[in-house]
C-alpha cells in the first residue's frame, strides 16, 4: 500500500480540540469523535493531553498499591513456527517452507530447540517464555501438516500445549501464548498450560482487510469481527489476555478511536484484558508496505495518551521500547505503565532489526522521570492475586513460586522446572456441605448470592445493554388460524412464520394449539405417561464457569459448596438400586481441582458397585472440560468414557442454542457450535442423549423456534436423541435475575406454547416430550401433559440445581406421586428405562416395595 492510498483526513478545528482537551482534563468520558480529535493533538495540545493522561495513570498505580512503578517482563522469545496461513503486507516474521529448508530449519522448532532457549533464559533469571507463531499453518502448508502428523500432533494447538507443559516442567518459565486466532475450545485446551495469552486486535477497520491492496487483504484471521470474537472468548474463558493496536497501517483517526473503544467494551464486559500494547508501524524491506512511512513518534504518544483516557486508571498500557529511538520519557509522560517483554537472550523476531534495550538503561531512563522499574510475570499482578478462575490450579504452584504477595515477580526467585499434573493426581476428597441435598428443602441456602456477585459474572451494566432486546418478547402479527390448520394437517410443513405465530398464540388459539399437539402425541406414543425411577447425583457444585442463570455454582470456600467422594457417589448409586432405580443421572460443576479423568472414575465407581445401573451422565460442558483437561479430542474422550461405563449423556448445557442469548446467560459456557459437536459425536459413537431447552429469561420466541429447528435437524442426521425436555427458567436466585436483567421465568402461556410447539416442530423425529415436575409442580406438569407432553422424567430422589435456584417443588417424587400427576391429566402411566424400553419386573417390584419410604441415609451421606 503506497502513501497516496491512505484515506484523506480533515484536521480538527481549534474549538473542537479545546473542548476535547478540557473534557480529558476534567475526567469526563470521551466519545469516539472526541478521541479522534485528541489523536491529532500536537505541540502544546499534545503536552496538555499527555499531562491529563499521566494523572489518570498515576491514580491507577496509586489504587493498585504500586505508585511510581513501571513494569516489564524478563522473557525469551520463542518463534515456534514462522509458517502462517495469512498474508499480511507488512510482516517479515512469516516465511515459506522452502526458505526454512534452505536455512536448515524445520517447519516447527523442535522441542530440543525450544527447551534450549528456555533453559538459557532460566539461567539468566527470565520468567516468561513468549511463544509466538503463525496462524494455523497446517491449513495452508502441506509441509506443516506433515510435520505435525510425523510428530503425533493433531494440530498446531496440540503442539503448543505439549511444548508449554515441557517448558513448565523442565525450565520453570511461564508460557505466554500468541498462537493467533483461537476458538473457545482452543482456550479450554490451552488455559491449563499458560497463565496468559495474547493477540493484537491491530484495528477494527474492515476496509483494511476486505479491500484489495490493503494491509490485511488475503488474511482470513485478520477480519476484525473474528479477532473481536477471540477477545470475547478469552474473557468468557477467564484467560488473562494481552491485546492492542498496530498504528499507522492506513487507518483513519476515527477508525483508530473506534478500535480503542472496541477494546474498552471487551475489557469492560469481561475484565480479562490485562494490558493494551500500542505498537507503532515500522516499514520493513522486502514487504508490500516497504514504501509506507513509519508511524511518527507524536502519533504514538498521542495514541498512548488517548488509550489511557479511554481505558481509565485500572488499564495497563504498554509501548514496546525497542520500537522508539530512546524517547522513553515521552512514552512515560503519555501514560504507559509497562514496557512489555524484554529479553537478554533472544531478539524480537517480529522486529528483528530493532534490538531490545539494556535493562540497566531502561531502568535509568525510567528513574530519571521518577519511575522505578519493577519486574512482573507474563500474567499481570491483578490476575495473580485474583487467583481462580483466572489461573488454573495446575499453574498456581508455578506462578506462586515466582511472585510476591503483590503479584509482581520476585526478581531473584530460582527459575526451575516444577511438575505439571492433574490436581492431586486423582479424584479430590469429599468436602463442604454434604448435607445440602437434604437441607436445601428444609434449611435452604445460606444466602441468595455469592459475595463476589458484582465481579464474577462480568460487568452487569454492559450486560444489561446487551440484553435489552430480549427483556420483553416481541409480538408477531401472523395468521394464527392458517397456522393452526397447517399444524393439524401436516406439522412437518409449518413455515417459520407460521411457527412463530403459533409460539405467540394465546386464549382460544392457544387452547386449539395444545389440542393439536395432544392429538399428535396420542397418535405417536399413545396415552401412557412414562416416568423413570432414577436418582440425581450432583457430585459437586464447585464451579467457576460464570453462568449467570445458575444459582448452583459455588466457589470452593463458599458456605454452600460441596464435593462428594467416589465412595459417596457409589453409595448413592447403590442405595438407588436398592429402592428400584434403573438409572443414575450425574452432573456437577466444573470444579478446577477435578482432573479430566475424574469423570471416568465416577462412571467406573458406579458400575463397579452396581453393574446393572444405567449411567446417564456428564453434560456437553463437562465433556469439553474433560477433553480439554486431558488433551484428548472430544471423540477420544467420549470413547474412553464409554469404556469406563458411560451409557448416555444428558443434553443439558444447551440453554438456548443461539449465541446471541448464550453470551448473556453465561460468561464461560461452551458456544452452541461446540454443544452440537459434542452431541453429534456422542451419537456417532452410539452414546444417546436427551435434548433440552431452558427458556423464559432473556430469550424470545424466535430463539425457541431456532433451537427446536436445530434439534430436529440433528435428530434427522443422527437419530440419537431419546427425548426433548422443557426446562422453564427458575428465576428466584438466578444472578441474571437478581441483577435486574432477566424476566421472572416463563408464564403459564409460555410453558403451554413451548410444550405444544416442541411436540409439533419435533414431530416425527423426537417422539418423547418431557415436562419437569421439579420446575412446574404437580398441577403445572399435569397441564403440560394435556399440551403435548408424554413423559414426567424421574423420581430424582435428590435434586440440588433447581432447588438452589429457588424451585419450591421439592427434590423427590415417589412413584405414587408421579402416577397421581398422570391421573390428574386423565391418563394411564408406566415406568420406563432411560432409552424408553420396558423395565424388568424385578426393578418394578423393588420400586413398589420401597416407594415413599427411602432409606435413612438417602439422600445424604456424612463425609
Amino acid at each position: 500500500m503506497s502513501d497516496q492510498d491512505a484515506v484523506q483526513q480533515s484536521q480538527p478545528t481549534a474549538n473542537s480540540m479545546r473542548r476535547a482537551l478540557k473534557r480529558a482534563r476534567d475526567g469526563v468520558a470521551l466519545d469516539v469523535t472526541e478521541a479522534a480529535v485528541l489523536l491529532q493533538a500536537r505541540g502544546d495540545d499534545l503536552a496538555d493531553l499527555t499531562g491529563s493522561a499521566a494523572r489518570v495513570r498515576d491514580a491507577g498505580l496509586e489504587a493498585a498499591g504500586r505508585p511510581g512503578v513501571i513494569t516489564y517482563s524478563k522473557s525469551v522469545f520463542i518463534p515456534l513456527t514462522r509458517l502462517c496461513r495469512d498474508k499480511c503486507h507488512y510482516c517479515t516474521f512469516v516465511t515459506v517452507p522452502g526458505k526454512l529448508r534452505r536455512e536448515g530449519h524445520g517447519m516447527f522448532m523442535s522441542p530440543d530447540e525450544v527447551l534450549d532457549i528456555a533453559r538459557k533464559g532460566a539461567e539468566l533469571g527470565c520468567k516468561e517464555a513468549l511463544i509466538t507463531l503463525g496462524d494455523k499453518p497446517e491449513d495452508r502448508w502441506p509441509e506443516a501438516r506433515e510435520w505435525l502428523d510425523a510428530h503425533g500432533y493433531d494440530d498446531t494447538i496440540a503442539y503448543v500445549r505439549a511444548i508449554s507443559i515441557r517448558i513448565l516442567e523442565e525450565t520453570g518459565l511461564l508460557p505466554h501464548l500468541n498462537p493467533g486466532v483461537l476458538s473457545w475450545t482452543d482456550f479450554q485446551r490451552l488455559k491449563p498450560v499458560a497463565p496468559s495469552m495474547g493477540m493484537m486486535l491491530e484495528t477494527t477497520a474492515e476496509r483494511l482487510w476486505s479491500e484489495p491492496g490493503m494491509p490485511h487483504y488475503g488474511s482470513p484471521d485478520k477480519e476484525p469481527a473474528v479477532r473481536l470474537r477471540v477477545l470475547e472468548d478469552a474473557g468468557r474463558s477467564s484467560v488473562p489476555f494481552t491485546s492492542g493496536l498496530l498504528i499507522g497501517i492506513g487507518e483513519t483517526y476515527e477508525e483508530r478511536a473506534e478500535s480503542l473503544f472496541a477494546l474498552r467494551r471487551t475489557a469492560r464486559s469481561y475484565h480479562a484484558i490485562q494490558e493494551l500494547i500500542i505498537q507503532n508501524f515500522r516499514a520493513k524491506p522486502d514487504t508490500a508496505m516497504r514504501g509506507m512511512p513509519d508511524a511518527e513518534l507524536d502519533d504514538l504518544v498521542a495514541t498512548v495518551a488517548v488509550a489511557r483516557h479511554i481505558m481509565g486508571p485500572s488499564g495497563n498500557i504498554q509501548a514496546p521500547p525497542n520500537l522508539v529511538d530512546g524517547e522513553y520519557a515521552q512514552l512515560i509522560a503519555a501514560g504507559i505503565d509497562d514496557w512489555g517483554g524484554v529479553s537478554p537472550v533472544t531478539i524480537d523476531h517480529v522486529n528483528p532489526e530493532k534490538p531490545w534495550p539494556k535493562l540497566d538503561e531502561l531502568a535509568r531512563q525510567s528513574a530519571e522521570v521518577g519511575f522505578e522499574l519493577r519486574e512482573r510475570l507474563c500474567v499481570y499482578p491483578e490476575f495473580v492475586t485474583r487467583g481462580e478462575p483466572w489461573l488454573d490450579p495446575r499453574l498456581l504452584p508455578h506462578v506462586s513460586a515466582l511472585s510476591d504477595a503483590d503479584g509482581l515477580a520476585v526478581a531473584d526467585a530460582p527459575v526451575v522446572g516444577r511438575p505439571w499434573q492433574e490436581p492431586d493426581e486423582g479424584y479430590v476428597a469429599a468436602s463442604g456441605r454434604t448435607d445440602l441435598h437434604r437441607t436445601i428443602d428444609t434449611e435452604g441456602r445460606t444466602s441468595d448470592r455469592r459475595d463476589d456477585f458484582d465481579v464474577v459474572y462480568g460487568d452487569w451494566e454492559a450486560l444489561r445493554e446487551q440484553a435489552a432486546p430480549g427483556m420483553e418478547p416481541s409480538r408477531i402479527d401472523g395468521d394464527v388460524r392458517a397456522a393452526l390448520k397447517q399444524a393439524a394437517d401436516d406439522p412437518t410443513k409449518l413455515t417459520d412464520d407460521e411457527a412463530l405465530a403459533l409460539l405467540h398464540a394465546d386464549g382460544p388459539a392457544l387452547d386449539a394449539l395444545c389440542g393439536i399437539a395432544d392429538d399428535i402425541r396420542k397418535s405417536v406414543v399413545g396415552d401412557d405417561v412414562t416416568y423413570i425411577v432414577t436418582r440425581n447425583i450432583n457430585f459437586t457444585n464447585v464451579c467457576y464457569t460464570g453462568c449467570r442463570f445458575c444459582a448452583f455454582a459455588q466457589r470452593r470456600t463458599d458456605a454452600d459448596a460441596y464435593t462428594l467422594s467416589l465412595d459417596q457417589v457409589a453409595d448413592r448409586a447403590e442405595q438407588a438400586w436398592d429402592v428400584g432405580a434403573v438409572e443414575v443421572c450425574m452432573q456437577g460443576g466444573i470444579h478446577p481441582d477435578l482432573p479430566g479423568t475424574a469423570y471416568f472414575d465416577i462412571a467406573k465407581a458406579v458400575k463397579e458397585r452396581v453393574p446393572g445401573m444405567h449411567v446417564h451422565a456428564f453434560s456437553p460442558m463437562e465433556v469439553v472440560n474433560g477433553a480439554s483437561r486431558t488433551g484428548m479430542s472430544i471423540r477420544e474422550w467420549l470413547t474412553a468414557a464409554k469404556e469406563a461405563g458411560l451409557d448416555s449423556i444428558p443434553g443439558t448445557a444447551a440453554e438456548i442454542l443461539d449465541d446471541e442469548v448464550r453470551w448473556i446467560l453465561t460468561k464461560g459456557k461452551l458456544p452452541a457450535a461446540d454443544w452440537i459437536e459434542v452431541i453429534k459425536t456422542a451419537h456417532e459413537l452410539g452414546i444417546r442423549s436427551s435434548s433440552t431447552m431452558m427458556y423464559g429469561h432473556v430469550d424470545q420466541p424466535r430463539h425457541w423456534l431456532g433451537h427446536l429447528r436445530t434439534l430436529a435437524s440433528i435428530q434427522q442426521e443422527t437419530g440419537g436423541f431419546t427425548e426433548f425436555v422443557t426446562l422453564p427458567f427458575i428465576h428466584t436466585n438466578a444472578p441474571v435475575y437478581l441483577a435486574g436483567i432477566a424476566r421472572p421465568g416463563p408464564t403459564t402461556r409460555d410453558n403451554r406454547a413451548v410444550t405444544a410447539m416442541a411436540r409439533i416442530l419435533l414431530h416425527p423425529h423426537i417422539p418423547n416430550i418431557q415436562t419437569s415436575w421439579v420446575k412446574l409442580g404437580t398441577e403445572g406438569a399435569a397441564e403440560m401433559l394435556r399440551s403435548g407432553a408424554n413423559d414426567l422424567g424421574g423420581t430424582l430422589m435428590e435434586e440440588t440445581i433447581s432447588r438452589m435456584a429457588g424451585s419450591s417443588y421439592g427434590s423427590y417424587k415417589s412413584v405414587k406421586d408421579l402416577i397421581a400427576v398422570a391421573d390428574a391429566a386423565g391418563r394411564p402411566s408406566k415406568p420406563r428405562t432411560t432409552l424408553y424400553g420396558a423395565v424388568p419386573e424385578e426393578r418394578v417390584h423393588a420400586a413398589q416395595a420401597s416407594d415413599g419410604h427411602l432409606p435413612e441415609l438417602l439422600p445424604v451421606l456424612e463425609p
